[in-house]
């Protein structure tokens, strides 16, 4: 059996992203730089960001990211759905450290091995490591991550196939005793609902954030569960909140709102994006 690499290679840039170093630090400095903010009161805990192909979504996660300008974390945990075919519930990577054109990312080990025994205790299984995953949501995250932390940090890596109100409770709860005490930051991947015409994308997506604005996990199930509202990933979303609350967050403020007709000028079928900032005030 072929040993697994310690470096888990790119597996979107030239695709989702710029694969040219300076081209993709431009991009992505330009899209935090467009991002029009008023001040932050209180201590970020975790923001809210889209994952679809930058030249998409990039200029709503910028909004997310550029409140991020400043800060230093040294663990970032990065929590998004897994959209391929795997069996598990939950997974993280089998590599050290994760590559982009702009450098690598180093893996938390005792991190996600601590990560692994709470939820082990409270779900009964552990995190899947998985070797040269092709998932795009957690990726996409990274070249915003290192524009942003001027400083070295740590990656905390989960993808989520099972994304259901009890998973995304434990891991969410189970996340905060793990960051407890860390200089930390938690990052929700996930788009709003899919391929809608405008009109009913936008109702949809504003249903879903006012859930996000009033700092309701539960809420977010809730009216996905009527059909009012959409999130791809909806389980990461949900965990990330109840890991922030875990962490005494009070406040989500909701940032920005598009979908890829504004991008497109295609309003027929669209994807919805939203940008948010939790705040502990």
């Amino acid at each position: 059996m072929a040993a697994i690499p310690s470096i888990r290679p790119s597996a979107i840039a030239g695709s989702w992203y710029d694969a040219d170093p300076q081209g993709l630090a431009r991009s992505v400095d330009a899209y935090m730089d467009r991002a029009i903010l008023s001040e932050m009161a209180g201590e970020i805990i975790a923001v809210i960001v889209p994952h679809a192909g930058h030249v998409y979504s990039g200029p709503v996660a910028g909004y997310a990211f550029a409140t991020l300008r400043g800060l230093s974390p040294e663990l970032v945990a990065v929590i998004a759905p897994m959209h391929h075919v795997y069996t598990q519930a939950l997974l993280t990577t089998a590599h050290e450290a994760y590559a982009t054109p702009l450098g690598e990312i180093p893996v938390d080990a005792a991190a996600v091995l601590d990560l692994n025994g709470r939820l082990r205790h409270r779900l009964g299984f552990d995190l899947a490591a998985v070797a040269n995953d092709p998932e795009h949501s957690l990726e996409i995250e990274l070249p915003f991550l290192q524009r942003v932390i001027k400083r070295p940090f740590h990656l905390l890596p989960v993808m989520m196939r099972a994304q259901t109100v009890d998973v995304a409770r434990q891991l969410g709860e189970a996340l905060a005793e793990t960051l407890q005490g860390r200089k930390s930051l938690l990052v929700a991947s996930t788009d709003l609902s899919h391929f809608y015409d405008q009109q009913t994308a936008e109702r949809l997506d504003n249903a879903m954030l006012e859930q996000v604005s009033a700092f309701s996990p539960e809420g977010i199930f809730e009216v996905e569960k009527n059909a009012k509202g959409e999130a791809c990933g909806i389980g990461a979303l949900a965990a990330v909140l109840w890991a922030a609350r875990a962490l005494g967050a009070d406040t989500v403020r909701v940032l920005n709102h598009a979908t890829s007709g504004d991008v497109t000028g295609d309003f027929r079928r669209v994807v919805g994006y939203g940008a948010a900032v939790v705040l502990k005030k």
